[in-house]
C-alpha cells in the first residue's frame, strides 16, 4: 500500500500538512444544534481521536468529513477541498481516497468476505485481476486472508470488524475514519483492532479521525495506559523501550464545540471536572 503514503505525502505539500479542518463548524437538526462552532485540524499521519458522551455528535463529524453531511455553517475542508463545494459526482470521487469504518462494521450479510471487501472496486469497475489482488493484500494485512470465502455470519465480531478495516484499505485511502471501532468488543479483541489501527499508522502513514467513548482505547492509540493510582499516563514499554505516540492528540467534545484538544499526559493530569469524569 505504498500508494497511500504517497498520497498522504502530495496532499500535505499542498495543504501545509493538513488534511481535515473543520472551522466554526454548525449543525442542527429539528431537536436543535448539535455541533455549535467546531473547530479543529488533522494533520497527515496524525491520529486524531473523538471524545464525547453519547449524542455529543461525534458521528456527526464523522460523516461531515465524509461528504454525507454538510454542515449548516461554518466549512469543512478534507483533503484540500471544501465539501460544500462539491458535485456529487466530485464527491463520489473524493470518497475513493476516504476510507470508513461504521460501527458494528456494517457488512453485507449476503455476500463473503472477499465480496465485501470487493465492493467499492467493483463499483469502479476495477479489473477482476486487480480486485483479487487487492482484495487479498488487504485481507493479509489484517490476517483474515483465508476468510475470504466464508460468510460475516461464520465470523466473530472482533473478526467482522477486522474485515470492516479490510474494506475501508482496499482503495488505499489517505485517511480512514472510525466510528466506534471497538464498540461491544472484549479488552483482548479490542486491542487487535487498536494494533490494527497503529499498524496502518505507523507503517503506511495513514491518517486517522477516530470516534469513541472508550478512553483506553484513546490512550491505546498514543502507546499509553492510564495509571488510575498515579493519575497519569505511562508510556506501553515494548522491547525494552518506551515508545509513546506523539502523533496522537484528543478532541474531547461538549456542547457542539471543542472543549479540550491536546495530548493524553495533559487530559490525564487535568484538574477540569468534565475531563475527569471520562477517567473514572
Amino acid at each position: 500500500m505504498a500508494e497511500a503514503m504517497t498520497t498522504s505525502a502530495m496532499i500535505a505539500d499542498q495543504s501545509s500538512g493538513v488534511l481535515v479542518s473543520f472551522d466554526n463548524v454548525r449543525l442542527g437538526f429539528d431537536e436543535g444544534d448539535i455541533l455549535r462552532g467546531l473547530s479543529f485540524r488533522v494533520a497527515a499521519g496524525e491520529t486524531k481521536v473523538l471524545i464525547g458522551e453519547t449524542g455529543a455528535g461525534k458521528t456527526l463529524v464523522l460523516k461531515l468529513a465524509a461528504g454525507l453531511l454538510h454542515p449548516d455553517a461554518g466549512s469543512v475542508r478534507v483533503l484540500g477541498r471544501d465539501l460544500r463545494e462539491l458535485s456529487e459526482e466530485e464527491l463520489f470521487a473524493f470518497r475513493r481516497k476516504i476510507g470508513f469504518v461504521f460501527q458494528e462494521g456494517a457488512l453485507f450479510d449476503s455476500l463473503t468476505v472477499g465480496e465485501n471487501v470487493a465492493y467499492r472496486l467493483r463499483e469502479e469497475h476495477v479489473d477482476d485481476d486487480e480486485i483479487e489482488a487487492r482484495v487479498l493484500e488487504s485481507l493479509r494485512f489484517v490476517e483474515l486472508e483465508e476468510t475470504v470465502e466464508r460468510f460475516p455470519s461464520e465470523l466473530s465480531g472482533g473478526m467482522r470488524r477486522r474485515v470492516a478495516i479490510a474494506r475501508a484499505l482496499v482503495d488505499h485511502p489517505a485517511i480512514v475514519l472510525y466510528d466506534s471501532p471497538t464498540a461491544g468488543l472484549d479488552p483482548i479483541t479490542s486491542q487487535t483492532i487498536i494494533t490494527l489501527i497503529l499498524r496502518l499508522r505507523d507503517l503506511q502513514g495513514v491518517t486517522s479521525l477516530l470516534a469513541t467513548q472508550r478512553l483506553q482505547d484513546a490512550f491505546g492509540l498514543a502507546n499509553y495506559r492510564y495509571d488510575a493510582a498515579s493519575n497519569r499516563v505511562v508510556p506501553v514499554v515494548a522491547g525494552g523501550a518506551a515508545h509513546g505516540g506523539p502523533e496522537t492528540r484528543f478532541v474531547v467534545l461538549r456542547d457542539g464545540e471543542s472543549y479540550f484538544e491536546g495530548e493524553p499526559q495533559a487530559l490525564a493530569e487535568s484538574s477540569d471536572g468534565y475531563l475527569k469524569s471520562f477517567l473514572v
